[in-house]
């Protein structure tokens, strides 16, 4: 595995920052009834502009005018994915990313279902989930509690993203100890973060959001998510660093304040990027 310089990383990775923090792009979110305060408050911070709308009436016309689309399954009814597959058609016909959130896939067939079905039914751009939400899209059982991945089967995640972009045709970036994120020809490991985001409901939700921003900036989508996955590890880096001690409550309003202070060398010892060899027959060389 070759590590890049956090030169070279950091000063095309910054560029993007800037370029979300100037054009605030709108980012339509169909997400979960658990989350969205934190969200919108996260996309703020972060400068982008977020919007939640859900109804079946205006979802195509919102996601038409958005920069990025976020469809996220965490609280969903059949009727909520009917919604998301009209804004996201809508989406693909007028040129928005589209970025699916899969939320518990695998925790009970109809979570599963109504994933594949999105994917099926929409243009996704890029999926973020954890490791067993990936797998569970492509048919790799993994344990799920809840809405959880059961951390003691989250190896071998790199090669996992990678057949996951490969068998889905999109982006797919994977969450833990360490974020990688893969189009199915290239891979990259992102590390970064903190522990404490996994004590706060909404973190990868709102990562999904951030991702979202991002990607309404660059249309390199393995670019934009690998930009999205480093600035979010860095803030909720700076923000333990800065709570050490204390708890959740407060690493929250921490994190919020880094996301909102984020500039071009922000990166610098709190995160780092990583780009991993694919070897002809198509597994990582590390």
């Amino acid at each position: 595995m070759m590590a890049m310089s956090g030169n070279t990383w950091d000063s095309g990775l910054a560029e993007l920052l800037t370029k979300v923090q100037q054009q605030k792009p709108l980012v339509h979110n169909m997400t979960n009834v658990v989350v969205t305060n934190f969200t919108a408050n996260g996309l703020y911070a972060l400068g982008a502009s977020p919007v939640m709308a859900y109804s079946p009436d205006e979802v195509a016309d919102m996601a038409q005018i958005a920069g990025a689309l976020v469809l996220n399954i965490g609280t969903l009814s059949r009727e909520q994915v009917d919604a998301m597959i009209i804004a996201g058609q809508s989406a693909n016909t007028h040129g928005v990313p589209v970025l699916l959130d899969p939320v518990g896939a695998g925790a009970t067939p109809f979570r599963t279902d109504s994933a594949l079905r999105i994917l099926r039914e929409v243009k996704v751009s890029l999926v973020r989930g954890n490791a067993a939400e990936v797998a569970n899209l492509i048919g790799e059982v993994r344990v799920i509690k809840g809405v959880d991945a059961d951390d003691s089967a989250s190896g071998g995640n790199l090669e996992l993203a990678l057949r996951a972009a490969q068998r889905l045709n999109t982006v797919v970036a994977i969450t833990g100890e360490e974020d990688v994120i893969s189009d199915g020809v290239s891979a990259r490991i992102i590390r970064g973060g903190h522990v404490m985001l996994t004590k706060v409901t909404g973190a990868g939700c709102l990562l999904t959001s951030v991702l979202g921003a991002f990607a309404a900036v660059e249309p390199d989508l393995l670019l934009a998510g690998t930009a999205g996955l480093a600035f979010y590890g860095a803030a909720a880096a700076r923000a333990a660093e800065q709570t050490a001690g204390l708890g959740p409550g407060s690493f929250q309003i921490v994190f919020l304040d880094e996301l909102a202070k984020l500039h071009s060398g922000s990166l610098e010892g709190y995160a780092s990027v990583c780009e991993a060899d694919i070897l002809a027959e198509g597994s990582v060389s590390r």
